[in-house]
């Protein structure tokens, strides 16, 4: 802003301390920390726009050293790198916004380096325009100002415009009468450089990602690729613009659906407590004394429950609200950016509204769907026993448990060792959040078993609901393998879920003899063989006591095994331990 515009901005500024209490003024154009027309206005990462003298006094929230490389853009703070200025180097501080209490970093050369709301301006000198009062010339501050410079950003009596328009320098300036401007409903005014006063940003540097002035592009960015901005307004305008219409309207509307959610579920939740509490004083009706301070006793119980429901759907009405607020106040910003700023303020916020945009859609990326808690899980069971109150024993109590995954377990050892052909079974226990076994059944509970290699083999399962809060699951495997096992109650995962099964094969019986050797066991046979790979001399195929390759014990003639309840190992393994082609002793 010029010193003209903060002159009139201060002549022009309705506040309590100017005498002009109640005064309505644009609320685009008043910074929300000190209550007063904008002066200087800056735009935060959050997208909130304050008074840059408001930043400062902000107090730090937490400060932290400073990356090697500088991260913004700023010709002015790239050209205090590279002449050494220690500013470059500072920590980084955070603050809170005082709008929406988020973390920003305000960057190492203080609330002035952050970007100007043009927007924000334009509605401020909109402001002076339309609020009671002339306006003075800003050349001879004599006569009424009747035009407006839109170049020189001055207000000028009818004479002064006349001498204005007869100057070489200042004849092709564009000047708009006063009324005009106040019938138009905002303003165009042109972005100025802050190292070339009286120059416009026309142009586009586009290694710097930076609008820039004439004198900019001759100098400072002399080897770098400049273009006209209306060239690349629509390219980087659209960015900002698809970015709003995929992913941030979309989630501002799932964020306004369930806030209604989670209000409807408040006038739920006091609807249901309250038939509640008429059922169970209906119930507690037929009964004496004691039986009525049981009742008063699960009203109680009842009304905590409903100050614990509300309480949450307090917290998370509050976080939906923030979310909402976060990304009304984004979207907000950036379409009045899109339709109301000319080519350079577009671009001018272009970096900070893209910043903002992005950290708002990975925060909100694919949000689960809100649940709210409308009371559904607190039931009244008539007919459970509540113990003696006054000696008397009583029934009726008041059920809040509701099953939490993560506490539910497998138990059984129908997980750890399961034979092909047949049945394993092991027991789902649900528990609620204190760990505490239910005490009823009804809950959805999904049992999947697939092979890891063949996704195609499943196993067929049976679920048993015990209706004491477990179930029975039984399943008969009918190939070896690992198999992935997955259970799920209420659509989620149990603990430790998905469970790694290992199927192990059906051991296969020996067709052979258990015997000392092949010699003993076929009477004698010079032709007998053993699957032990043995021979000895005369003549003889098989082996013998203590001959070569006996392995001096009894052992089956099929395989060669030493151990009499084992295994029959296959023929591709016999072949690789009996590699002479020994295959088994003959029919003994």
């Amino acid at each position: 802003m010029s010193q003209t515009e903060l002159k009139e901005t201060e002549q022009h500024t309705p506040s309590p301390e100017r005498g002009e209490p109640g005064v309505l003024m644009n609320a685009r154009a008043v910074c929300n920390v000190c209550k007063r027309l904008y002066r200087d206005p800056k735009i935060l990462p959050c997208l909130h726009t304050f008074c840059c003298d408001c930043i400062a006094q902000l107090e730090p929230f937490s400060v932290s050293e400073r990356g090697g490389h500088l991260e913004a853009p700023e010709d002015g703070r790239r050209q205090r790198r590279r002449s050494g200025d220690p500013a470059a180097d500072r920590p980084t501080v955070t603050v809170l916004c005082p709008e929406c209490d988020s973390e920003v970093d305000i960057p190492a050369s203080g609330p002035a380096g952050l970007s100007t709301d043009h927007l924000a301006l334009d509605e401020v000198f909109l402001e002076t325009l339309v609020t009671d009062g002339p306006l003075g010339c800003d050349l001879c501050g004599e006569g009424g100002a009747e035009r407006r410079c839109e170049v020189c950003c001055v207000n000028l009596c009818e004479f002064c415009c006349q001498a204005h328009r007869r100057q070489k320098r200042t004849a092709s300036h564009s000047v708009q009468g006063l009324e005009e401007l106040k019938a138009r409903g905002r303003l165009c005014r042109p972005v100025l450089c802050s190292l070339h006063p009286g120059q416009e940003l026309r142009l586009f540097c586009q290694p710097c990602d930076l609008p820039v002035c004439l004198d900019c592009a001759t100098t400072l960015h002399r080897d770098h690729r400049c273009c006209p901005a209306h060239d690349v307004i629509d390219q980087h305008g659209d960015s900002i613009r698809e970015l709003v219409a995929v992913r941030i309207r979309p989630q501002l509307e799932q964020l306004e659906g369930s806030l209604q959610k989670v209000e409807a579920s408040q006038e739920t939740l006091q609807v249901r407590v309250e038939a509640m509490a008429n059922e169970v004083r209906a119930f507690a009706r037929g009964y004496a004394s004691a039986v009525e301070s049981h009742c008063l006793s699960l009203l109680r119980r009842l009304e905590e429950l409903r100050v614990q429901r509300r309480n949450q759907l307090h917290l998370q009405r509050a976080q939906l609200q923030q979310a909402l607020l976060d990304v009304r106040g984004g979207v907000d910003f950036a379409e009045r950016l899109l339709s109301c700023g000319s080519d350079a303020e577009i671009l001018s916020a272009k970096g900070v509204t893209l910043r903002r945009l992005t950290s708002l859609a990975k925060s909100c990326h694919d949000p689960h769907p809100v649940t709210p808690d409308d009371g559904s899980s607190i039931s009244f069971l008539a007919r459970e026993p509540a113990g003696e109150v006054e000696g008397y024993p009583v029934v009726g109590i008041i059920n809040s448990k509701t099953v939490d995954v993560s506490r539910c377990t497998i138990e059984g050892e129908g997980l750890q060792r399961v034979v092909e052909g047949q049945q394993g079974c092991f027991t789902l226990v649900c528990r609620d959040s204190a760990g505490e076994h239910m005490a009823r059944g009804g809950e959805h509970v999904l049992i999947s078993i697939v092979h890891r290699e063949k996704k195609k083999c499943t196993v067929e399962t049976t679920v048993t609901d015990n209706d004491d809060g477990s179930y029975s699951v039984s399943y008969t495997p009918e190939e070896a393998g690992t198999y992935s096992v997955w259970v799920c109650v209420k659509a989620q995962h149990v603990k430790g879920s998905p469970f790694t099964l290992n199927v192990k094969r059906k051991l296969r019986h020996h067709s052979g003899t258990y015997h000392c050797c092949s010699f003993c066991s076929s009477g004698g046979a010079k032709e007998a063989r053993c699957g032990c790979a043995g021979t000895m001399p005369g003549g003889f195929k098989g082996c013998g006591h203590g001959h070569k390759g006996h392995p001096g014990k009894p052992h089956w003639s099929c395989c060669g095994s030493t151990v009499e309840q084992s295994e029959c190992l296959p023929a591709s393994v016999i072949a690789a331990v009996s590699p002479r082609g020994h295959l088994r002793t003959v029919e003994l």
